[in-house]
């Protein structure tokens, strides 16, 4: 990568950055919601030991990592949707491409600075955890942090097919939103999945949310990796063909 497309892709970043922070949706649904979920089931659960986490697990341990999920899935089905249609529609990204500036370095700006204000989301939830609720960690920072990857990059490419398809920035968010909050409510993102009947249960598990908090929880509790195997692939799957089609769907104008 030559020393002006370094320039040009942190210059980039650099402006994305100050866009996020002034859209409220996206800096609430990513910060504000689910640090609100987190202190609401958090004093009405407390550490009380979930059916999830076995015998040194709380509540609040094992739901850290579903509130992750939320967060990867709002920025993937909403926000990336949202801001991307908004931009196609008023023509910023016809200007971007009138520039010497090629496609992947907007497209790495994008992902970058989702990803990171993602993953700062979550190391706030986690040190909120600490302090407030004293949660636990049984696994591996290594694999939590491949695992967490895994599932935002799985959602981010949702989030762009979204973005390619809708021809409106209304209709992205109608469309995100249609497919994210059935799913956070089914996944066990936002409500743990032990409190729903059976066939509730059972439509959750067709969902790729699922998937990714499942895989989550399992690695924040240590559980064996060889049993990780199945949500892994699923979010693999989806971040293969996610790629695939938003790359061949996307449009500038």
């Amino acid at each position: 990568m030559g020393k002006n497309t370094m320039r040009g892709l942190t210059k980039l970043i650099q402006v994305q950055f100050k866009v996020f922070l002034r859209e409220p949706a996206a800096c609430f649904f990513t910060i504000v919601f689910p640090i609100l979920l987190l202190l609401v089931f958090g004093s009405i659960f407390g550490s009380q030991r979930d059916p999830r986490g076995g015998t040194i697990f709380g509540f609040v341990d094992v739901y850290i990592p579903a509130l992750a999920g939320i967060i990867i899935g709002s920025l993937g089905l909403i926000g990336i949707p949202i801001t991307n249609a908004t931009r196609r529609e008023n023509g910023t990204l016809r200007r971007f491409r009138a520039t010497p500036m090629r496609p992947i370095t907007y497209i790495t700006a994008d992902v970058a600075v989702n990803y990171a204000m993602c993953l700062s989301s979550c190391i706030l939830l986690v040190v909120l955890g600490k302090l407030i609720y004293h949660i636990q960690f049984g696994g591996s920072i290594i694999y939590l942090f491949l695992g967490f990857t895994l599932g935002a990059l799985a959602f981010f490419s949702i989030g762009y097919i979204i973005a390619s398809v809708a021809p409106t920035a209304r209709s992205a968010q109608v469309i995100g939103q249609f497919i994210y909050f059935p799913m956070m409510f089914l996944s066990g993102a936002a409500i743990p999945r032990e409190f729903m009947p059976p066939t509730v249960r059972s439509v959750g598990n067709a969902l790729p949310l699922t998937h990714c908090v499942t895989l989550l929880q399992n690695l924040w509790r240590g559980d064996p990796i060889e049993r990780q195997l199945v949500p892994a692939a699923v979010l693999a799957a989806v971040l293969i063909v996610g790629v695939f089609a938003a790359t061949r769907a996307f449009r500038w104008e």
